[in-house]
């Protein structure tokens, strides 16, 4: 299955707020198996959120939203979906009675403009949303899946979590497992040269190195229909590439160099002392930030 983000908001254009929403989508879809091809942005503009709607179903099966579900004119996304899908708006009653119980228990008044909010396209599903006013929702055309969801991370993550994940799980193909090496003493450049024959023959799993300050990463990433069998491909890629770049691979995934250095003078029953001069105590600094460092600086 072949998924695509659309998250539509001015804001996130402007750089007003950082899209959240759209990292945490793509790791969740990953461990579940689901492809991730395109990630989009758009204002909130529905000539350019329907070209932007119109292009990702051509591209893929699953569509995934966020943002653009609240009460306002400029909230355009599921009257956008509707236009695109050829569908009318219709009154969901749960979703209306929801909405009103929301401001009642909040002590709030309601205005007739969030009424709006429980409008979705005929035939469609209603997402609850235990933490705010806007449901979302899921519809089908075909054999794609769109799905709405509120730009709120506080509503749009136990929304995806509790009625998304459920619905997508059983149409995955599979899982994606991703392992990240960490490189120092070597460029990215010389990197690419070192691995070139496994970087031109890569298809599964797939090799991407990523230059990052004073190291450089890479990431083994593979598909497969379990758990076990995607890492089993990841350990055999990872065996090759120890062999190949020996001791410039300092960790992995969540390492830290000066963790692993911490570690290995415990292990080895060393102490480290630096004198500092131009780093204005940089190195000690880092050194002093892992946890038990004291035993051996």
């Amino acid at each position: 299955m072949r998924a695509e983000i659309i998250s539509v908001g001015t804001e996130l254009l402007l750089g007003e707020i950082l899209d959240t929403n759209a990292a945490f989508l793509s790791r969740e879809l990953a461990a579940v198996g689901i492809e991730l091809y395109h990630r989009t942005t758009v204002g909130d503009n529905d000539g350019r959120l329907r070209q932007a709607l119109e292009e990702a179903l051509d591209r893929a099966d699953l569509v995934i939203t966020s943002g653009g579900l609240g009460p306002t004119t400029d909230d355009l996304t599921k009257e956008t979906v509707a236009a695109v899908l050829g569908l009318p708006l219709v009154l969901d009653q749960p979703s209306r009675q929801s909405i009103e119980e929301y401001f009642a228990q909040a002590g709030r008044k309601m205005t007739e403009n969030n009424y709006k909010q429980a409008l979705i396209p005929e035939g469609g599903e209603a997402l609850p949303n235990p933490k705010g006013t806007a449901p979302g929702v899921a519809v089908r055309k075909g054999e794609k899946l769109i799905i709405c969801l509120p730009g709120p991370p506080r509503e749009l993550v136990p929304m995806f979590r509790s009625y998304v994940l459920p619905k997508i799980q059983g149409e995955s193909r599979g899982v994606i497992r991703s392992r990240l090496l960490r490189l120092s003493g070597m460029g990215e450049s010389v990197l690419a040269e070192e691995i070139a024959d496994l970087l031109a023959e890569q298809t599964n799993p797939t090799l991407a190195p990523l230059a990052s300050d004073g190291e450089v990463r890479l990431r083994i990433t593979a598909h497969a229909k379990t758990q076990a069998a995607a890492e089993a491909r990841i350990a055999e890629m990872e065996t090759k590439l120890r062999r190949r770049l020996g001791q410039n691979i300092y960790g992995a995934d969540d390492d830290s160099l000066e963790a692993v250095v911490v570690a290995l003078l415990r292990e080895r029953g060393q102490t480290l002392a630096v004198a500092e001069s131009c780093t204005g105590g940089l190195l000690a600094d880092r050194l002093t930030d892992v946890p038990g460092a004291s035993v051996v600086f």
